[in-house]
C-alpha cells in the first residue's frame, strides 16, 4: 500500500439538418483505443461537487496508471492503492472533456465496465453553455439502483407529466441542480449488474425539438444494428421507444442548451454519493470520506472501460 504526498456549404447544410428531423445522421466522429487521448482533454480541476477527489492531468493519469487503452478499448480509472491522509484533497481520479462540441447530434457510447462501489459516482454527460445546462447520461452512486439520466436547466423549462418512454420520471421541473430525472427500470443499466451483463450501450438523441436517451444491454436481443455495428449513418426512428424522452412541449431546448461538450469523470464522494443519508442507504460503513481515504483496495473495480464513443451529425 503506497502513502500519498500532499453557398454549396448552405445546400449541404440544410440538406444535413433534414436529414436530421427525419431521425437520420451521417458519421461525425469514430473514437476507439487510442483516439481517446485525441479527442479528450484532461481537466485536472477542483471539484465542482466537492467531493474526496483529485482530477488529475493526462501525464500524472498516464504515468499512475489511471488511463490505459488497447487497440479496441479505453480505460479511465481512480486511484486503488493509495491511503490518504486528511491533509489531501482526495483520491486521484479522472475527468475527461471532449475537445469539440456538438449541437444536433447522435452519440452512442458503447461501455464495457463502469465504476462501482461505495463512494463512487460515475457518469457520462454533455454541458456546455449557457450554464447550467447539462445532459446527464449515465450517472448514479454508490452502486445502488439503475441508471439516472437527467437534464438541467435554467428557469422555465418543465416537461410534461406524461411522455413516451419506458423509464420513470421524477421531478418535471429542470431547473437547477436536481434537474429532472428519469430512472431506467432495466436492473442492469447501472452498477455491477450491468458489468456483471458484460455492459451495454447508451445512446442519446439531440435535437431542438426533443432530447432522447436509449440503453441497450449487452446480453439484451433488442440492440439496432446500426448501433452495435457502427457504419456511416444511423436512423433513429428504428430504435423504438426511449428509455427517458425530454420534448419541448414547455421547454424551449434551443435556448437553453447550446454547443455541448461529451465528459466523462469518476467522482468519488460529493453533493450526492457523500450525502450520509444516501451513503448509508446504500447499505455503505462508516462514512464516505473517511472509507474513500482509507480504503484504496475498495476502488479496485472504479473504472471506466470504452470499447467506443461515435457521434453522428
Amino acid at each position: 500500500m503506497k502513502f500519498a504526498v500532499c453557398s454549396l456549404a448552405v445546400v449541404l447544410y440544410s440538406s444535413f439538418a433534414d436529414l436530421a428531423l427525419a431521425g437520420t445522421y451521417l458519421l461525425g466522429d469514430n473514437v476507439v483505443g487510442s483516439r481517446f487521448l485525441d479527442a479528450f482533454s484532461f481537466q485536472a480541476i477542483g471539484d465542482p461537487t466537492y467531493g474526496t477527489v483529485n482530477y488529475v492531468n493526462e501525464s500524472t493519469a498516464v504515468s499512475k496508471g489511471l488511463v490505459a487503452y488497447t487497440s479496441n478499448s479505453f480505460t479511465l480509472r481512480a486511484d486503488d492503492t493509495t491511503r490518504l491522509p486528511g491533509n489531501c484533497p482526495g483520491r486521484d481520479s479522472v475527468r475527461i472533456r471532449s475537445k469539440k462540441t456538438y449541437t444536433t447530434h447522435v452519440a452512442i457510447f458503447d461501455i464495457t465496465h463502469m465504476p462501482t462501489g461505495c463512494g463512487t459516482w460515475p457518469a457520462v454527460w454533455e454541458n456546455g453553455d449557457p450554464w447550467p445546462s447539462k445532459i446527464d447520461i449515465v450517472e448514479g452512486v454508490n452502486s445502488h439502483g439503475t441508471n439516472q439520466v437527467s437534464i438541467h436547466t435554467s428557469g422555465g423549462c418543465t416537461m410534461p407529466s406524461s411522455r413516451s418512454m419506458t423509464g420513470t420520471a421524477g421531478s418535471n421541473n429542470c431547473e437547477g441542480i436536481t434537474g429532472c430525472g428519469v430512472i431506467l427500470q432495466e436492473q442492469n443499466s447501472f452498477g455491477p449488474a450491468f458489468n456483471d451483463a458484460g455492459g451495454g450501450w447508451y445512446a442519446m438523441e439531440r435535437t431542438n425539438n426533443f432530447i432522447n436517451v436509449w440503453f441497450w444491454a449487452r446480453n439484451g436481443g433488442s440492440v439496432p444494428a446500426d448501433v452495435k455495428y457502427s457504419g456511416s449513418n444511423i436512423d433513429t426512428g428504428n430504435w423504438g421507444t426511449p428509455s427517458a424522452n425530454f420534448p419541448n412541449t414547455d421547454c424551449n431546448l434551443a435556448t437553453h442548451f447550446g454547443a455541448n461538450y461529451v465528459v466523462i469523470n469518476i467522482d468519488l464522494c460529493g453533493t450526492w454519493a457523500g450525502n450520509q443519508t444516501v451513503y448509508a442507504a446504500s447499505g455503505c460503513p462508516s462514512t464516505c470520506d473517511s472509507f474513500v481515504r482509507g480504503t484504496p483496495a475498495a476502488f479496485q473495480n472504479a473504472y471506466f472501460e470504452f470499447a467506443s464513443m461515435v457521434i453522428y451529425e
